[in-house]
């Protein structure tokens, strides 16, 4: 039953994700992919909240792995952030490629960080 809800919860991330990004493409004109960058903060800020739930057992672990791993895992994308870099890099747009790897990596632990650190309120 695990397995079923963590690829249905996988499944509905990545909806989540396609809407997201959809949505800020059409209102953003910049070669920055903020739609990805929006999506990977935002999705590491709701992680830090879940595994602060977690580790202070106001959820069950079951939960966390659904959501976590599934639901946030779906969301979340390493791998676009990462084709976007590349692909700011070719264009020549080197500023573009260097705001997006490193700035999205520390706004991201940032952001799960400031996640967690609001459970222990």
């Amino acid at each position: 039953m695990t397995v079923l809800l963590l690829a249905l919860a996988g499944g509905v991330g990545a909806g989540l994700r396609f809407i997201v990004d959809g949505l800020v493409r059409a209102r953003a004109r910049t070669a920055l992919p903020v739609g990805t960058i929006l999506i990977n903060v935002s999705g590491s800020l709701c992680l830090g909240l879940l595994t602060g739930l977690v580790a202070g057992h106001y959820t069950d672990s079951s939960w966390g792995l659904v959501l976590g791993v599934g639901l946030l895992g779906g969301y979340t994308t390493f791998s676009t952030a990462s084709f976007e870099t590349v692909r700011l890099i070719q264009s020549r747009r080197t500023w573009f490629a260097v705001v997006n790897s490193l700035g999205t990596v520390l706004a991201c632990v940032l952001a799960a960080t400031a996640g967690f650190a609001l459970t222990l309120l």
